[in-house]
């Protein structure tokens, strides 16, 4: 005989990842708040006592679903940093990368965008928007510091802004359009402010 638990553990298939597999699907297709804890704990197939046990309510949901992108982005420049140490090398690579994002994986705008939305008030999902986007400008302003860019400030706030507007516009004017226009215009950010 077979018995399925819904241990604790986060293996591929575990009642954590499936609860957190569905949430982020939901959440990022639907909105955090048209998707109610019924429907993921349907989704991923447990009962309502393992949703709470593993994130203690949907806040904690929201949170897990959030720092799993946040994750997913600071690998991509984990490996973007294993393919060189070249500062200007890397500043490409994460045009190209956020290029290939817009079309290939969030093609539905940015999920902490999303989620801010949803969340205007401050609280634990604002800090940790906040605390992403923070990283991701200070990441960007320490490559262009290190590609001896004029103003690597206002080039990291700028390619910032641009992500924004290229994920944004990517959904309401279709990724083919818009990849292309973002790392056109990011190049063209970067080669003007190159010493």
């Amino acid at each position: 005989m077979t018995m399925t638990t819904d241990a604790p553990a986060t293996r591929p298939g575990s009642a954590r990842e499936r609860l957190l597999g569905a949430a982020t699907e939901l959440f990022y297709n639907e909105g955090i708040h048209s998707v109610g804890v019924d429907r993921i704990i349907e989704e991923a197939g447990v009962t309502r006592a393992t949703m709470y046990k593993q994130f203690a309510g949907k806040e904690g949901l929201v949170l897990a679903y959030l720092e799993g992108e946040d994750r997913g982005l600071r690998g991509l420049f984990a490996q973007a940093a294993q393919a060189s140490d070249d500062p200007a090398v890397l500043l490409d690579l994460v045009v190209e990368g956020i290029e290939r994002d817009i079309r290939d994986r969030h093609t539905r705008g940015c999920p902490f965008i999303n989620a801010a939305a949803e969340y205007p008030d401050q609280g634990p999902v604002r800090d940790l928007i906040a605390d992403h986007r923070e990283w991701f400008r200070e990441t960007l302003r320490q490559l262009a510091e290190g590609a001896r860019l004029r103003d690597p400030d206002g080039v990291a706030a700028s390619l910032v802004l641009l992500r924004d507007a290229a994920l944004v516009g990517g959904y309401l004017d279709g990724q083919d359009r818009v990849g292309p226009a973002f790392a056109r215009t990011a190049r063209d950010l970067i080669a003007a402010h190159r010493a």
